[in-house]
């Protein structure tokens, strides 16, 4: 599956690569950063530098494979473009990433650009938030 991913992004099938595919594919976070995609490929005895899982991440981003965010903090992580838009709360004691979809807000995003004589081509939410106690 991933050769075919690839070639279709119109990128040659390398290694490195498939190996990172494999592991955006597979792991249980959904977002993850090239320094959490370098230290799986190391815990695998992979021999991929740092300098490389960065760049290959780069051109899936180019090549429309991943989506990168950047939460506060100020690093970048990395999910697969699955096709599906949702939007983000991050738990700002944990870094925890949460996924979530509100129709209501989309439609009120919508509603916002139009009322001020534009049409939404797009969008990025994310909700900082912390446990209750």
């Amino acid at each position: 599956m991933e050769n075919s991913e690839l070639r279709k992004a119109g990128l040659k099938v390398t290694l490195p690569r498939v190996k990172i595919l494999q592991i955006l594919e597979s792991s249980e976070q959904h977002h993850m950063s090239a320094e959490d995609v370098f230290k799986t490929l190391m815990e695998t005895g992979e021999d991929v530098g740092l300098a490389t899982v960065y760049r290959v991440l780069t051109q899936f981003e180019t090549a429309g494979l991943v989506e990168r965010h950047n939460f506060d903090g100020g690093h970048s992580v990395f999910e697969l473009d699955r096709g599906d838009h949702h939007d983000h709360m991050v738990c700002v004691d944990t870094g925890d990433v949460l996924e979530f979809h509100s129709d209501d807000i989309e439609r009120l995003q919508e509603e916002i650009a139009k009322k001020h004589g534009y049409e939404l081509t797009g969008h990025s939410l994310v909700l900082y938030v912390r446990k209750k106690r």
